[in-house]
């Protein structure tokens, strides 16, 4: 009919690009794939052994092993047993003299080549010391001495149940919840874990520059988690290359400011410890690995959503054009860039509160406090994450605006036969071919 032809045809005409950027985006996709695999080949550590610290190392110089153990009696009395941090059979040696009092708590060996036996653990009570309960299970420090002698000391409580039960629960939920696709995120997860300590942490104790490896682990992950947790769709694919895209800029932001500002990273001590005895690791490139890392949650979550809101509203409307889809996402934009930049925010603040705390109580000026270098470093960090956030919206917007077809086909498979064109009934016996009509006045005369 007429009237059909000529809107048939004013449909498409609204958004012809759409096979095109599809194109587009899954060669960048599948080029950047290449090079993160090319990246990654270079990067990979070698298989050198890097030695223990020394606050790590037992008296022999080895790495700490620890064996499981059950606090079976407690007491209060004077320090001093012969018994302390040695292995026995029946009840400890009494304490030689009249010392100070300590904690003595008797401990059975669950494993390890004394399972069986006992020891004594002496600890002097005061602030920060653990308090061990009789019940509990406990981890021990296994060591040797110089004599031969193996001693038994206080290393941490034993949290392998409540923390299997905590991430079962978890896990639980989030498959009751999401179902299939929260399944698939969860082994997400474990391609993410698996990728840092495989390739990253390995990597930077090689002495591999940090911004590579970090991009080429971040990349990996992005790669990993999106396809397996949304499928493998035009839709993901926007979301992927806008979280790349952000990812990338993150890097940048988060170079510049850290030369800007001149942050060191050794106000915390984790860090002191890895420059006096890892020496061949950069804090400045831990700092920025951490900062580029630290942004894929934020950068994820906001790209998928803005990639599935764009996506629905083209299914929705099978009339609008990308800049109406681009308009309407975007208002769902600003609303998600307003709430999860407190989110950023206030996590860092949250995780910063024991430092803040103490700064509260030094006297010193609000001003020393925001620009020294430990409050400086979360600023920054918080800084940057929301400089990328803010970014990622409006450039994943119009990726998935110009792949999200109206029609309805939000979802549709990436491949060279996927086809994104809407389809507008025809009459019957017509040919269904979603192809622009062309505008002649010989058409319509017909």
């Amino acid at each position: 009919m007429e009237s059909h032809g000529h809107g048939h045809g004013h449909s498409n005409a609204s958004a012809p690009l759409g096979p095109v950027a599809a194109r587009i985006v899954i060669g960048l996709l599948v080029a950047i794939g290449i090079a993160v695999i090319a990246g990654a080949v270079a990067l990979w550590p070698s298989q050198q052994s890097v030695e223990v610290p020394l606050p790590f190392q037992t008296s022999g110089g080895g790495s700490v092993e620890t064996e499981a153990g059950t606090v079976v009696s407690q007491d209060i009395g004077a320090c001093g047993s012969g018994s302390a941090g040695r292995v026995f059979t029946g009840n400890p040696t009494p304490p030689v003299g009249g010392g100070y009092e300590c904690q003595r708590s008797i401990v059975t060996i669950d494993s390890g080549p004394n399972a069986g036996t006992r020891t004594l653990i002496e600890i002097v009570p005061g602030p920060g010391q653990p308090d061990i309960r009789t019940g509990e299970s406990v981890r021990l420090v296994r060591q040797t001495d110089a004599a031969g002698t193996t001693q038994y000391s206080f290393n941490d409580f034993a949290r392998g149940l409540p923390l299997a039960v905590i991430v079962g629960v978890f896990a639980l939920v989030i498959c009751i919840v999401a179902r299939w696709r929260g399944f698939r995120a969860l082994l997400g997860l474990i391609i993410a874990f698996g990728v840092l300590v495989g390739f990253m942490l390995p990597a930077l104790l090689d002495g591999k520059p940090a911004i590579p490896v970090a991009l080429v682990a971040g990349s990996i992950i992005l790669y990993g988690v999106l396809y397996l947790a949304h499928g493998i769709n035009l839709r993901t694919s926007s979301a992927l290359l806008g979280t790349l895209t952000s990812m990338a800029l993150a890097a940048v932001l988060s170079y510049v400011a850290i030369r800007m500002t001149h942050l060191t990273g050794l106000s915390e001590e984790q860090n002191t410890n890895v420059q006096a005895y890892i020496q061949q690791v950069s804090i400045t490139g831990l700092l920025l690995a951490g900062f580029i890392i630290g942004s894929l949650g934020v950068l994820n979550d906001v790209t998928i959503t803005q990639a599935s809101a764009a996506f629905e509203i083209a299914s929705a409307d099978a009339t609008a054009t990308r800049r109406q889809i681009f308009s309407s996402a975007m208002r769902v934009g600003r609303d998600h860039i307003a709430s999860t930049v407190y989110t950023l925010v206030l996590a860092y603040a949250g995780g910063a509160l024991p430092l803040l705390l103490l700064f509260s109580v030094a006297g010193r000026s609000i001003q020393d406090v925001l620009t020294g270098d430990a409050v400086a470093v979360e600023i920054v960090r918080s800084s940057v994450g929301g400089i990328a956030l803010a970014l990622s919206v409006p450039l994943t917007t119009g990726i998935a605006a110009l792949l999200a077809r109206p029609g309805g086909v939000a979802g549709s498979p990436v491949g060279p036969g996927s086809r994104v064109e809407p389809r507008s009934p025809v009459e019957p016996g017509s040919t269904a071919r979603a192809m622009p009509a062309p505008k002649k006045s010989g058409r319509h005369s017909r």
